[in-house]
């Protein structure tokens, strides 16, 4: 009976008393491992959340500073700009200077080349390499060497404006990669944790497309800056050398053209000299051709004259021979009529004088031919020189460009 009272499958109080303290222990363990995950949890969690909130502070400095170190190079790419845009300007005004100087140099050329060829119709004894003529071949080949230089430094200031353009270019590229940059940042400054529409962006962290070091970033921009530099300072170096060159080209070609026009009024002084003195000249040949033409009417008068006296002589001495016998003698009376006739008949056929004032009469009308064709040289020379080349030299101006 007491067997079957006794259940086999029952625990002893002790094992049901060991086996609440094991119960009690592990849930103590377990509450307490809890508590330390707990703990250990807050703990990562607010370790986390400073670590979170100093690497986004940190970001956001850096991302100040680097807006700030994008806004400074923006600012130094906008002085370059400014600067290299305003010297290209007045680089252009300068080439206008040029230009308009090249264009001014074409008239003096021209006005020069045409004095050299009117001067090629002198004659005679003028047509001389005279000092007229050198000043123009000089002043010709000052004038083609002048315009020679502004062709070559009109060519050297498109080459610069050119390349102060494409430097301008690298700078305009620059800033407005610059401005897209800081474009963005500004974006990344303004975003906070709160702002809505942010989004996870896998892809992000990977390092792909063409990413540049900071160094290799600075060079580029100091690279674009030193070009903008350079050419600014090209710029100003051949402004310069224009200033230079417009103002002694200037002094040079007026220097020229003085001297031009001095040796033409020399010239032509000694032109109206000489023309003066073979019109005096001429004057005096036409007054002694006056003179022996007299010469000439007054020797064949007196040629003239003497025809009767001697048909008198000749009357009597005729008239005596018919003297009869012994009367026909011959006396002192037939002596002198033969004597008579004799002079009379030679000094009649000595003509001698009046061929020499004849031959002189003709000399005189050579040398006046002569000095007449020489006046008409003189005239010619003096047309050209006065008439033809200085008066068109009046219409050269000489500015400063």
């Amino acid at each position: 009976m007491a067997r079957l009272l006794q259940d086999p499958s029952k625990l002893h109080p002790s094992e049901w008393y060991t086996a609440n303290q094991m119960q009690r222990a592990s849930t103590e363990s377990q509450k307490s491992r809890s508590e330390c995950m707990t703990a250990e949890s807050w703990r990562l969690v607010d370790e986390i959340e400073k670590t979170t909130q100093k690497t986004q502070s940190d970001v956001n400095k850096k991302l100040e500073q680097r807006r700030e170190e994008i806004k400074f190079w923006k600012q130094e790419l906008d002085n370059k700009l400014e600067q290299i845009v305003h010297e290209t300007e007045i680089l252009l005004t300068f080439k206008n200077r040029l230009e308009r100087a090249l264009e001014g140099c074409k008239e003096p050329l021209v006005v020069a080349q045409k004095c050299l060829l009117y001067r090629q119709r002198r004659v005679g004894i003028d047509l001389v390499h005279d000092e007229v003529e050198q000043q123009l071949l000089k002043e010709v080949e000052v004038l083609q060497g002048i315009i020679a230089l502004l062709g070559r430094t009109l060519e050297q200031t498109n080459e610069q404006i050119r390349r102060n353009r494409s430097a301008k270019y690298d700078l305009d590229m620059d800033l407005k990669d610059k401005f897209t940059a800081l474009t963005i940042d500004d974006y990344c400054a303004s975003l906070t944790n709160d702002t809505p529409h942010i989004i996870y962006a896998d892809n992000a962290v990977k390092l792909e497309g063409n990413f540049v070091s900071p160094e290799d970033w600075i060079d580029f921009t100091n690279i674009n800056v030193e070009k903008a530099d350079k050419q600014r300072n090209n710029s100003l170096a051949l402004k310069a050398l224009i200033d230079g060159i417009l103002s002694q080209i200037a002094n040079d070609m007026r220097k020229q053209c003085e001297l031009v026009n001095n040796a033409f009024r020399n010239r032509v002084k000694e032109v109206k000299d000489a023309k003066h003195k073979l019109e005096m000249l001429l004057a005096m040949v036409m007054d002694e051709t006056a003179s022996q033409e007299k010469n000439i009417a007054a020797l064949k008068k007196a040629i003239t004259d003497k025809e009767a006296p001697v048909k008198v002589a000749q009357t009597r001495l005729e008239a005596r021979n018919h003297r009869p016998n012994v009367e026909l003698c011959y006396d002192t009376v037939h002596s002198s009529l033969m004597s008579e006739v004799q002079e009379i008949t030679k000094n009649i056929q000595r003509q001698d004088a009046l061929a020499q004032a004849q031959t002189e009469l003709k000399g005189l009308s050579r040398r006046q031919l002569s000095l007449e064709e020489e006046i008409k040289v003189k005239e010619n020379t003096l047309y050209i020189d006065e008439v033809l080349c200085m008066q068109m030299r009046e219409s050269v101006c000489i500015n400063n460009y």
